[in-house]
């Protein structure tokens, strides 16, 4: 075996003997351990892909990258609580991660498959994401059911979501093993309710106008300007 066969020989063990290693780790090593995306993000994993080609001495290897893969889930329900199925649920992403090199730009990218509601109203919106400097940091919107307006004009019938879309952000940390999913403000829907009972009794609930009985009798206008140039009640 001549000196060059040799070394391509132990480079080529070398780097399967890597993978063989992290693909085991992978395999013993449990992805989150600290969730606080309290179910929004289930069925996490890492995986490899294929994202380039790096060059050792005279053999170009394929290079590999981890990626953080699972899904956000969701309920959709109505006004009274019941689920609603087919309702589209996409999730865009707003900011990439800015540690990516050019070259692997174009395979290190996020990417999000659309959701649909089952009939428990569950949506899915499944995600692959690459995993950068030990982390995956992504920001974007969930948008709801966005084709609402043309499936009314098409179907004559459709369903507006009460927030057509709202911001969130995934983070992970794979040293920590720490997933977070946080969302920002959302819009709370309240309706008033009486009390039949209370108001048959003439006790008005708080905040509520008076009634007609209740309100104090206002002065007659020409009483009012009668008394007006003599200063009374100052």
């Amino acid at each position: 075996m001549t000196t060059r066969s040799a070394a391509l020989a132990a480079v080529a063990a070398l780097a399967a003997a890597g993978c063989s290693n992290m693909q085991l780790g992978s395999q013993k090593k449990k992805v989150v351990l600290k969730d606080f995306a309290e179910g929004r993000v289930v069925q996490t994993a890492l995986t490899d892909r294929l994202t380039g080609a790096k060059e050792m001495l005279f053999v170009s290897m394929p290079k590999k990258s981890l990626f953080l893969e699972g899904y956000i889930q969701g309920l959709v329900m109505d006004y009274e609580d019941n689920p609603i199925q087919g309702v589209v649920v996409r999730a865009v992403a707003k900011g990439e991660q800015q540690f990516v090199d050019k070259g692997e730009a174009a395979f290190q990218t996020s990417s999000f498959d659309a959701g649909v509601s089952d009939s428990n109203g569950i949506y899915r919106i499944r995600f692959s994401l690459p995993v950068l400097k030990n982390m995956v940091d992504i920001r974007g919107e969930l948008h709801y059911n966005p084709g609402w307006e043309q499936e009314r004009d098409n179907l004559g019938k459709a369903y507006r979501p009460q927030s057509e879309r709202s911001p969130f952000r995934l983070y992970f940390d794979m040293k920590e093993g720490m997933l977070v999913f946080s969302e920002g403000v959302q819009k709370i829907i309240v309706m008033p309710i009486e009390n039949k009972a209370a108001k048959a009794k003439g006790r008005a609930l708080p905040g509520a106008a008076p009634s007609s009985e209740e309100r104090t009798p206002e002065k007659p206008q020409a009483e009012e300007d009668l008394f007006k140039g003599f200063g009374f009640g100052q």
